[in-house]
């Protein structure tokens, strides 16, 4: 059994690309880019939500590991590129927890949300009639065919 292992090993590490889809270099940074996906989907959510601390620190996290990823050897460019994505959307979400709370973006998030506010009601309203009248239009279309 041991045999069976050690040539199957041999056998991945012989090919440069599944030697290096097997290996950390590959595995760390693919299972990592979840933080860099969850920050830049959440600049689209209210900045209200935003940890000022939080974002610091991974700004500062991703800051560090950038150049972690240059340092070793063999270079590791996936986990740079990792962490540049997340160095920048921490650098947002940075910018949108400043605005928010120093910058007067509370009011303009209100007028914003007052207008959601509006416009879904609107919507609620033009499918009440839409409903209303297609019940209409099944209720004329079983008398025609009766």
């Amino acid at each position: 059994m041991a045999a069976a292992i050690k040539a199957l090993n041999a056998k991945i590490r012989s090919n440069p690309v599944s030697d290096y889809l097997c290996s950390t270099h590959f595995w760390g940074p693919a299972s990592n880019f979840g933080i860099p996906l969850a920050a830049v989907l959440d600049t689209q959510k209210d900045p209200e939500i935003i940890s000022g601390p939080f974002t610091a620190a991974l700004t500062v996290y991703s800051a560090t590991f950038m150049r972690y990823a240059l340092a070793v050897q063999p270079k590791n460019y996936l986990l740079f590129a990792c962490h540049f994505v997340n160095f920048n959307a921490q650098l947002t979400q940075g910018y949108r927890f400043y605005d928010y709370w120093y910058r007067g973006g509370q009011d303009r998030w209100a007028q914003v949300r007052a207008e959601t506010a509006k416009l879904e009601g609107k919507a609620e309203s033009v499918a009440e009639t839409a409903k209303s009248k297609v019940a209409d239009a099944v209720q004329e279309a079983k008398k025609t065919v009766s």
